[in-house]
């Protein structure tokens, strides 16, 4: 994520949801252990608040220092600073260690890293029996019928600023490369659909939107997406100002584990065990093919005896 300055730091911690506690705890109910999680791309520490009511330590890590000094302190979180310049060996060290993650989140944040990197300190760090990371994002919110038209028009309006990390989450990480197995919840090319709900208000929510990536990329190149004139389009759809709404983020997500290698011995017994199944199938056609013949032979043999009689 591109560091945001204090105040835009401040309005994205405002706006942020906090994700369904039912979320960690089907997600706990599947990793083996439960001693050490590792939140990548933590944020303000929404993800890591979570984890750690079900894990006995998080670890949580972020490039961006504005974010860290507004994390949610707590006494079994662990805050870190990894900035770009950071080996993948001095990563794997800060987190743990080889096989050391019993869970690995990154929520709202995997389309940012440098995936190849990413994946390579992941699958170093997790545990290889029992350990899993998921992967989710939201990239929609449902308001209200009178402010959802003007907050499309406002999401088409992006199109020609999104980068190609953006674009991972506008497509709901359908496209997101996602090198490890499933576990039936969410696979690569398939993330499974949620919702989150969330309480906001009208300052919180014009603090969101010009805190959001894409409307700060189209700053950068000069454009103010989220202009005055816009601004009021969304004050006179919401009505009361002090009114806080329930809204809804569409949320897509994908859960894994590292892929179990097989030896070669149990690739020689599989391929074994398919040739005799082979065998088996051409032996059954054959004897249904023999069976049919010696039936041919004896109907034949049994007319010519009739004919005899005759």
């Amino acid at each position: 994520m591109a560091a945001l300055s204090e105040k835009e730091a401040e309005a994205y911690l405002d706006a942020r949801p906090r994700y369904p506690i039912d979320w960690y705890k089907k997600i706990a109910a599947r990793t083996q252990d439960h001693k050490f999680a590792w939140d990548v791309g933590t944020g303000n520490g929404q993800a890591a608040i979570g984890l750690v009511e079900h894990y006995e330590n998080v670890v949580a890590t972020d490039i961006n220092e504005a974010q860290l000094k507004r994390a949610i302190k707590h006494s079994r979180i662990s805050y870190h600073h990894t900035p770009k310049t950071m080996s993948e060996d001095e990563m794997v060290a800060l987190i743990g260690g080889e096989n050391s993650m019993d869970l690995i989140v990154a929520a709202q944040a995997v389309h940012f890293f440098d995936l190849t990197t990413f994946y390579n300190v992941a699958k170093r760090v997790l545990r290889k029996e029992g350990g899993l990371i998921a992967v989710w994002v939201y990239n929609d919110i449902i308001i209200s019928p009178e402010i959802d038209p003007i907050m499309k028009s406002l999401v088409d309006s992006t199109l020609p600023f999104r980068t190609p990390i953006m674009n991972l989450a506008f497509d709901s990480y359908n496209t997101l490369p996602f090198p490890f197995e499933s576990i039936g919840m969410g696979s690569e090319g398939k993330p499974v659909r949620l919702d989150i709900p969330h309480k906001l208000s009208l300052k919180g929510f014009i603090g969101f939107l010009k805190s959001w990536q894409p409307a700060m990329k189209a700053k950068e190149q000069g454009v103010e997406l989220v202009d005055e004139d816009l601004i009021t389009k969304f004050e006179e759809a919401w009505g009361d100002e002090n009114q806080v709404k329930d809204v809804y983020y569409k949320a897509h997500m994908i859960v894994g584990k590292i892929p179990e290698m097989r030896s070669e011995f149990d690739k020689v017994t599989e391929d074994s065990n398919t040739d005799n199944l082979l065998q088996t199938d051409v032996g059954r056609k054959q004897e249904r093919r023999q069976s049919s013949d010696e039936e041919k032979r004896q109907s034949k043999k049994q007319n010519t005896s009739e004919d005899e009689a005759c």
